[in-house]
């Protein structure tokens, strides 16, 4: 007898505990073929140990996880003449690290010494150039200290003005801005939009994480490939 594929999950678990919680899955899910005499518990006990004992070379001797670390482990499986096999390909691991409560105490009170200002202040975006799109208007990143967090689309107006067409940005909070403009007053384009970056808060548009990713990913999609030239030497034939 060969079962389909299944798939076991030991959902969120500390890792000191995800042994036991892969045994009694295992075994809550096989518990009608072990009824039916189809499979014996010491084959299923035999290949959920075996299991375990590599599940232990990665969590803890090669990710160095703690007990009270959190793991999500994902596994198919098939049974197979009286056998569980375990399809190793599929193994899947989500590991989430713990912080230490003095790192937290830490974090929050210098979060709080500041809550003011990062509540209410001006969220400090930088930018830098994408490319162009067709229609030569310029895309931009909008990053978040190293991380990129958004995607801004301007239109040079003329020398006086310059039109943020669209921005949409995922971080801290969400939001899209649409149809700013922000004068120039002599400076370059990436200039003038440094120094107006408040406008990316101020006249933003609050939205859903999943709205500003859809615009987000749309307007990086608009820059134009940038061409290559490929330099071909030539030989004087003699």
């Amino acid at each position: 007898m060969v079962m389909k594929l299944a798939r076991l999950s030991s959902g969120l678990v500390i890792a000191g505990a995800y042994a036991d919680k892969i045994r009694r899955t295992a075994f809550a899910q096989l518990r009608d073929l072990l009824k039916e005499g189809s499979l014996k518990s010491e084959e299923v006990a035999q290949a959920i140990a075996q299991l375990n004992r590599l599940l232990y070379n990665i969590l803890v001797e090669g990710l160095k996880l703690d007990k009270g670390d959190v793991v999500r482990i994902v596994v198919e499986y098939e049974v197979n003449s009286g056998k569980l096999n375990w399809k190793l390909e599929t193994l899947k691991i989500e590991a989430f690290k713990r912080v230490s409560e003095e790192i937290v105490k830490r974090a929050v009170e210098s979060g709080l010494s500041r809550a003011e200002s990062l509540m209410t202040g001006i969220v400090e975006y930088t930018l830098e150039k994408l490319g162009e799109t067709e229609d030569g208007d310029i895309v931009l990143a909008v990053k978040l200290g190293n991380r990129e967090v958004g995607t801004l689309v301007v239109t040079p107006i003329n020398e006086e003005f310059v039109f943020i067409k669209k921005a949409a940005i995922v971080e801290p909070s969400p939001l899209i801005v649409e149809k700013q403009k922000i004068p120039l007053e002599g400076k370059a384009i990436e200039e003038a939009l440094r120094g107006n970056i408040g406008i990316l808060t101020t006249a933003a548009r609050y939205v859903t994480d999943e709205e500003a990713r859809r615009l987000y990913e749309a307007l990086k999609r608009k820059v134009i490939p940038t061409a290559t030239v490929e330099r071909i030497e030539e030989f004087e034939m003699f």
